[in-house]
């Protein structure tokens, strides 16, 4: 069990307050583009200013592990280099040799859940709404994941802000939606706001029932940037950061592979699979439900609901071999702690 520090904590919490709820006017310009972008230069784009010392302070009290990256710790002088740091992820980061795992997209604490009624990690959509978040104008992708599962990684300042593939796949479509910059801190969430539905954010959908792909259906990854947050970079890489590029349709997709990278803040990814197609990892189903532990979400949404810290390309679901053989094993058989 780990107590999180949250960057700018007091300020969101003002901002999404039960006191300021009529005050929809000073929302709205807390999570417009122009205020979000000079708050991100403002902490961490100078390094000598008062602001971005606090923000690298932060930062280097946060538990990074500096021996990971590829740049000389003393070129790492802002608190945007920090941020986006390039790791060692091919030695750092040990990726299953299974081709039937999915893995996670990025270092990040996570929440599995399902949008079907029927399993016993059912969420409602209080995270999102859902057809907000993934559908667009003459294309509803959504139909294709309803009662399916969702993974929510929520990546927080001090992380690596590489997104990886978490599966092999042809790339169907690439969109983007969205304009607000609303911060993604579990505060502002349980507020009401539905932040990652309404947030910039661009949706990948992957096809993976394809030679060399990973044999789970549609997956639909949506990256979600927050407040401070100035942009999500799209730059696959087939081998390690080399020669990047933009995804396109038609792209194949290798997973564990460098996809995209945020600019500086915090930001979510939310990665959706097609019903009965996968399985998630035992422990990150019985961590979700854990009453031994405290968090703004159990607190906020009034259930046990807890987020595991994971790194990227590490274990996050398995592929059911198929839909009649494991229908419900993990989700019926889960057991809850009481």
């Amino acid at each position: 069990m780990r107590n999180e520090r949250l960057l700018g904590d007091r300020l969101i919490s003002a901002l999404y307050s039960p006191f300021l709820e009529n005050a929809s006017w000073l929302t709205r310009v807390a999570s417009s583009s122009r205020l979000s972008s000079g708050l991100a230069r403002l902490g961490f784009d100078n390094a000598l200013g008062q602001h971005a010392a606090g923000t690298i302070r932060f930062l280097m009290n946060s538990g990074i592990d500096f021996s990971e990256c590829l740049e000389p710790g003393a070129q790492l002088d802002t608190a945007r280099k920090i941020f986006e740091r390039r790791i060692r992820y091919w030695d750092c980061r040990p990726m299953p040799r299974d081709e039937a795992t999915v893995v996670c997209a990025a270092d990040a604490r996570v929440i599995v859940a399902s949008l079907s009624e029927t399993s016993i990690i059912f969420l409602k959509e209080k995270f999102f709404d859902f057809a907000e978040l993934l559908n667009r104008t003459g294309r509803c992708w959504g139909e294709f994941f309803a009662g399916g599962d969702f993974a929510l990684f929520r990546l927080t300042p001090e992380k690596y802000h590489y997104v990886h593939a978490p599966v092999s796949g042809l790339v169907l479509d690439l969109y983007r939606l969205g304009d607000a910059y609303h911060s993604c801190n579990p505060t502002a969430v349980v507020s009401g706001i539905s932040p990652h539905s309404k947030n910039r954010r661009v949706v990948t959908i992957v096809d993976t029932d394809v030679a060399g792909g990973s044999r789970v259906g549609l997956v639909a990854i949506v990256e979600v940037v927050a407040l401070m947050v100035g942009k999500i970079v799209q730059c696959y890489s087939r081998e390690k950061y080399s020669a990047p590029r933009e995804l396109s349709p038609g792209l194949f997709l290798t997973r564990g592979q460098p996809k995209s990278m945020f600019r500086p803040g915090s930001s979510s990814v939310i990665c959706f699979f097609q019903a009965n197609r996968v399985a998630f990892w035992d422990d990150l189903l019985s961590n979700r439900f854990r009453r031994d532990v405290s968090s703004r979400w159990s607190v906020g949404l009034r259930r046990p609901i807890v987020e595991t810290d994971v790194a990227v390309r590490s274990p996050l679901a398995r592929r059911k071999s198929t839909a009649s053989e494991t229908k419900g094993v993990i989700h019926d058989n889960l057991n809850i702690p009481e």
